[in-house]
């Protein structure tokens, strides 16, 4: 069967575009190859600087005839309309057309219309003008006298000839005939730019690929790839160094070269002093070269800490590498990729590359030297250190110092960068007391929670000093981690130097998060005065944009809290940023009034006597229902002046010489913000492979009730797993079924009989849970339901294990089978008993039901308690052999209605007890 080839050539294509285009180009060619009816055995795509190609092999040489039927008017309709369907159906007379009869709509015509098959040449000469006109470059040009007229072509880069032919193996191709723009498509291509400029002849993809080569072209860019990786390897290993690896700047590099030459070039080693990681982004950013290290070194910025196992508690020890900035140094060579063979063997070009290195070297040196040197301004600074407490003899803490003085913005609505460090730190500090109560331990030292929160504040004052750096000034991508070296240098605590790198990790799905507690508390404190920020200003993500990056920002709370096993209540620190937020956002207005749904305000001359009067004190008020002066004047003025009650969302607006700003729904902002991270953890345990309902399920189960302080993680065994006290049976009079027997004996479906000193291992024992080392959860006071991430997550887990056992699927039957019967009852208006009555509880396997739910309660509460999900699951798994016996047994819907409301009040407690865990109802399938 014949293949086609086609190859655009024009000048250089920017490397970070070339993969996709050469991909598109594949979709569109082959996208209007089956449209038109033509198939093909396989498409492969290519690309270098300078081209794009496309290999498709076995094309049909002809697409197939087409026959088709077009129904036409009734034989009886009139001419006007016969004659409008022939026009259509392209018949010369109503003779070519067949009569067909219908029962119901009586003799029509129908045209039978022939479409005979083209040639494939014809289809890909009529498509490819379009294609190459409409392609979707996300960035194209004009060029030449013919940019002057309109519709002219435009291209990423001037398009400089067509090479398309079309052949089966065993015959001499043809060159499709089509044009663009004056550009006539050819069999003919170019060479190397330098080395085979000439003209090239080429029959088809084999022989095309093969003189390619000779011309000095490699084709594909993964040999590209495997080629400068293999060489740049040799290189280094003959100096005794390795190659830093780098996979994205190799993809870019493979773009920039055709016929690839490595070489290797030097600087001064008095460079080595600057930060390896300065001296990689120099010559990465501006020379497109890769740098070298000695062999065995480890990458400079990989200071991965160890992930605590779930034994280990909260957060596992920092380890030696997070104690400090990374002493791995640099070799002073590096790998430089030339395009062409240079008679020299390349001394020139590396000369010349090592010429430009050493210049952005010595103003990188520049930078870092002067970062450490004191400000020429310190005693206009001393204000802004005595607000935070900085010491301006270190030179971190001057810059500080600088960024709060200049007021540099961070929000107009959210205050300057020093309003905003002030919020950090004061909830770093907050998070730190709440999650290390009784102290922590830092490099193997013990520290109460008073100096881990000093810890804390003085890594969150710190964190955004970097920011008036020149360092960071010429390299944004290394803020963070120059604050860490300027904290090294200045002596600071080693989890100080931590938290001021990793509070903004993790940047992605593939970064790591912080682990050390000081950067814990500095990262949880950074993220959620993010979000509580623009959530105040009504600046939420909408769809598919979110500019402030507030999903991600979500997500990294997440992340932090789950990968690092920490029971933290989200609800009470989203109270607790907002309620520094709120500070912020008053001081920079003179009053702002809050309606119940917080889209009114009051004209501010109507609310100026009431402030005047009640207010006595300096400074904004802020006024909400149930603030003691809303009844006092708030109210009154907004009945007695409708009129002048204005509707507005969340924006700004003057009032003569004040400024009155409205807040968006601020009293929702808890549950709403709540809300979001719910959506977001559905998306990260989804991406890890959990099913969406469960997590609904557990979501709309709320929170089970736990103790323990936040961010503690019980021993085996310590915590009491005997039921809670005064937990109710759900029988009436709190009797035990005993079914005659000695008081307190629960018949068990086998029809063994136990009592508390016979429980199976486990029941109420202090027995090792099976899933480990269990954590207890604390959900705090006051705070909202399901605001633990890590609880939910964890009961996800032991949901998604449950039901895909044979328990879990059986119980799920039986648990909808029950709930399907409530709800239909319920509905009717059936009546359900309140408590179960013993006594009404006639047939042997309703009782054997009651006594497994009531054992089943027991164990549940204790598993719970103790946050044992698998233990919990195992304890609803019993339920499933007495649900079945029941409804096999059993007549729900008894004739008594006395005996009906017991039965129906039993599976009212198969469904509590069940949606303790999860809301069974949620679980599709």
């Amino acid at each position: 069967m014949p293949d086609l080839l086609l190859e655009l050539r024009s000048e250089e294509i920017p490397a970070r575009m070339q993969r996709k285009a050469a991909g598109d180009l594949k979709k569109l060619v082959t996208d209007a190859l089956v449209e038109a009816g033509l198939t093909y055995e396989g498409a492969r795509e290519y690309w270098t600087p300078r081209r794009l190609t496309l290999d498709i092999r076995g094309v049909e040489a002809r697409s197939k005839d087409v026959v088709e039927e077009r129904k036409g008017p009734r034989a009886d309709a009139p001419q006007k309309a016969i004659d409008g369907f022939l026009r259509g159906a392209g018949l010369a007379s109503i003779d070519e057309a067949e009569i067909h009869s219908d029962p119901k709509k009586g003799d029509f015509y129908v045209a039978t219309i022939k479409k005979p098959g083209r040639p494939a040449e014809a289809i890909i000469a009529e498509a490819m003008p379009t294609i190459i006109r409409d392609f979707p470059w996300p960035k194209s040009m004009r060029w030449g006298p013919a940019s002057r007229e309109p519709g002219s072509l435009r291209w990423v880069r001037p398009l400089q000839s067509i090479l398309c032919t079309f052949g089966p193996e065993t015959e001499e191709p043809v060159v499709v005939d089509f044009s663009v723009h004056g550009i006539k498509a050819g069999n003919t291509t170019r060479g190397h730019r330098f080395h085979a400029p000439e003209e090239i002849t080429v029959r088809r993809f084999d022989d095309y690929a093969a003189k390619l080569e000779k011309a000095f072209v490699l084709l594909g860019a993964e040999r590209r790839k495997d080629m400068i990786r293999h060489d740049a390897e040799n290189l280094a290993f003959a100096r005794g160094l390795e190659v830093v690896p780098d996979d994205g700047l190799l993809e870019e590099v493979a773009g920039l070269v055709e016929w690839p030459v490595t070489l290797m070039g030097e600087f001064e080693p008095e460079f080595l002093e600057i930060p390896p990681e300065i001296i990689r982004s120099t010559i990465k950013a501006n020379q497109k070269c890769f740098v070298l290290r000695p062999q065995g070194s480890v990458e400079p910025e990989a200071r991965k800490a160890d992930r605590p196992s779930p034994g280990q508690g909260a957060l596992a020890e920092p380890s030696a590498q997070q104690t400090g900035v990374s002493d791995n140094k640099l070799s002073n060579h590096f790998i430089l990729v030339a395009n062409i063979e240079a008679s020299d063997g390349g001394a020139a070009i590396a000369s010349g590359n090592a010429k430009v290195v050493r210049a952005r070297l010595s103003d990188a040196l520049y930078f870092w030297q002067t970062d450490q040197a004191d400000l020429p301004d310190i005693d206009s600074l001393k204000p802004s250190a005595e607000k935070f407490g900085l010491d301006l003899t270190k030179p971190l803490d001057q810059r500080m110092a600088k960024l709060d003085a200049l007021d540099v913005t961070f929000h107009a609505k959210l205050g300057t960068q020093g309003e905003r460090v002030q919020r950090i730190a004061a909830l770093a500090e907050d998070i730190a007391r709440t999650l290390y109560s009784d102290g922590a331990t830092l490099g193997g030292e013990a520290v109460s929670a008073d100096e881990l929160a000093a810890l804390a504040k003085r890594a969150a004052v710190l964190a955004k000093a970097d920011l008036t750096t020149e360092a960071v000034g010429e390299f944004p991508e290394l803020q963070g981690l120059m604050g860490r070296y300027y904290a090294a240098l200045q002596g600071e605590h080693p989890s100080v130097q931590a938290a001021i790198e990793e509070h903004y990790k993790p940047l992605g799905p593939t970064d790591t998060v912080p682990s050390d507690p000081v950067a814990v508390c500095v990262a949880l404190a950074d993220k959620l005065d993010m979000l509580v920020g623009f959530w105040a200003i009504d600046e939420k993500p909408t769809g598919s944009k979110d500019p402030y990056a507030l999903r991600r920002a979500a997500l990294g709370v997440i992340r932090v809290v789950v990968e690092n096993r920490l029971r933290l209540p989200i609800a009470p620190l989203v109270d607790d940023a907002y309620g520094k937020v709120l500070i912020t956002l008053v001081a920079r207005y003179d009053i702002y009034w809050r309606m119940p749904d917080s889209e009114q305000f009051v004209h501010y001359l109507l609310l100026k006597p009431g402030v005047d009067e009640y207010g006595q004190r300096a400074g904004p008020i802020a006024l909400s229902r149930g603030d003691p002066a809303w009844d006092g004047f708030v109210a009154p003025i907004a009945s007695e002046n409708p009129s002048d009650i204005s509707y507005k969302k969340g924006h700004d607006r003057t009032i003569g010489p004040k400024a009155l700003f409205i807040l968006p729904s601020l009293s929702n902002l808890p549950s709403e913000l709540l809300s979001f991270f719910h959506d977001r953890l559905k998306v990260q345990l989804r991406d890890q492979g959990a099913r969406h309902d469960l997590v609904d399920a557990v979501l709309s189960a709320g929170a089970p009730p736990s103790s323990a302080p936040p961010g503690h993680l019980l021993p085996v065994g310590e915590k009491n797993r005997s039921a809670p006290t005064g937990a109710s049976t759900g029988y009436d009079n709190d009797k035990r079924i005993a079914d005659g027997d000695e008081k307190g004996a629960i018949p068990r479906p086998d029809g063994e009989r136990v009592d508390d000193a016979k429980r199976r291992p486990g029941e109420g024992s202090d027995a090792s849970a099976s899933e480990g080392t269990p954590s207890a959860s604390h959900q705090g006071e006051g705070a909202a339901p399901n605001d633990d991430l890590l609880d939910i997550t964890r009961r996800v887990e032991a949901l998604g294990k449950f039901l895909d056992s044979d328990d879990g699927q059986n119980l799920l039957a039986g648990y909808r089978r029950a709930a399907n019967i409530l709800a239909a009852e319920e509905k009717k208006g059936t009546r359900v008993a309140e408590v179960v009555d013993l006594d009404l509880l006639t047939e042997h396997e309703e009782r054997v039901l009651a006594g497994a739910v009531d054992r089943a309660e027991i164990e549940l509460e204790e598993a719970l308690a103790i946050e044992n999900y698998a233990h919990a699951m195992a304890a609803l798994a019993d339920l499933r052999i007495p649900v079945d016996a029941f409804f096999d047994k059993v007549l729900v819907n008894a004739e008594d209605e006395a005996v009906r409301a017991n039965r129906l009040a039993l599976l009212a407690r198969i469904r509590a007890a069940t949606r303790k865990v999860a809301d069974f109802g949620k679980i599709a399938g």
